[in-house]
């Protein structure tokens, strides 16, 4: 099943993959410390769900599909029309959103403003405002089924705003962890990690493999994706498993700059 967001990175494509590697036996809760589209706990079975962002928009929608899922779908559709497609409707009701400080009018316009924005991208800027250009698709999907879907599955989920560390505190010997961080960069001179607005820095990325071998010391295993680079080759170097993956990873609109690259997937067990 699909995400009722469009995601960037997201992980639809390699579910399977992540489920292959993501030890089961004896294992109640799938916990994700960065959800983000939410399509691998969308696609994995398990009785309960543990799932943190730092994105506080994300969550406040997450949670207002899991709760009022009826109300959210028919006053969200209101959104999807002709007359809204247009850049002069977008850029307003990007200003509307970022000026709006009520998390249910701040979700319905967050979807709206994913399904009508460039390529699946979440963006901020430092003050905190989103800045996402307009998508120019000519007819963008509303994703009813997806978000009816998801308040189902939601039902057994609990979603937490904050840092992955958040998501670590809270783990017991019943769970499993899948950790999709934002990526190390491929080039360093052109690095963008800032989705929820602020870096995630190598530091960043040090620090949760240090979560990942403190839970591996409680017996509660840690599954990392990355890309494949000098940088993530070094760090995941005391993992117990390893798999590489050929992704098609690019925010390009233009199929020909969708090229594939090297993904890892790192396992402490």
């Amino acid at each position: 099943m699909r995400s009722p967001l469009k995601w960037a990175g997201g992980k639809k494509r390699i579910t399977s993959e992540i489920a292959n590697l993501l030890p089961k036996r004896g294992k109640k809760r799938l916990v994700e410390p960065f959800v983000g589209g939410g399509s691998v706990f969308l696609n994995l079975e398990f009785d309960e769900y543990l799932l943190v962002d730092m994105n506080k928009d994300l969550i406040n929608l997450f949670n207002i599909i899991k709760n009022q899922p009826t109300e959210f779908i028919a006053d969200a559709q209101k959104f999807f029309n002709g007359d809204n497609n247009h850049p002069e409707k977008y850029y307003n009701f990007r200003t509307q959103f970022n000026q709006s400080a009520d998390p249910y009018e701040r979700s319905l316009m967050f979807l709206y403003l994913n399904r009508h924005g460039y390529n699946g991208l979440c963006r901020y800027n430092k003050s905190g405002g989103y800045n996402v250009p307009f998508g120019r698709y000519k007819h963008p999907y509303f994703p009813k089924e997806e978000l009816e879907f998801f308040s189902k599955k939601a039902q057994n989920a609990t979603f937490i705003q904050g840092d992955f560390e958040t998501a670590f505190s809270q783990l017991d010997v019943n769970d499993v962890v899948y950790c999709d961080p934002p990526y190390s960069p491929i080039n360093r001179t052109s690095n963008f990690t800032a989705y929820a607005g602020n870096s995630f820095t190598d530091e960043d990325q040090k620090r949760l493999v240090a979560c990942a071998e403190l839970a591996q010391k409680k017996n509660i295993p840690t599954l990392i994706s990355n890309h494949y680079v000098d940088f993530t080759k070094e760090l995941y170097k005391g993992a117990t498993k390893h798999k590489l993956l050929q992704v098609q990873r690019s925010i390009s609109q233009k199929g020909k700059g969708r090229i594939k690259v090297k993904e890892i997937l790192a396992l402490y067990k």
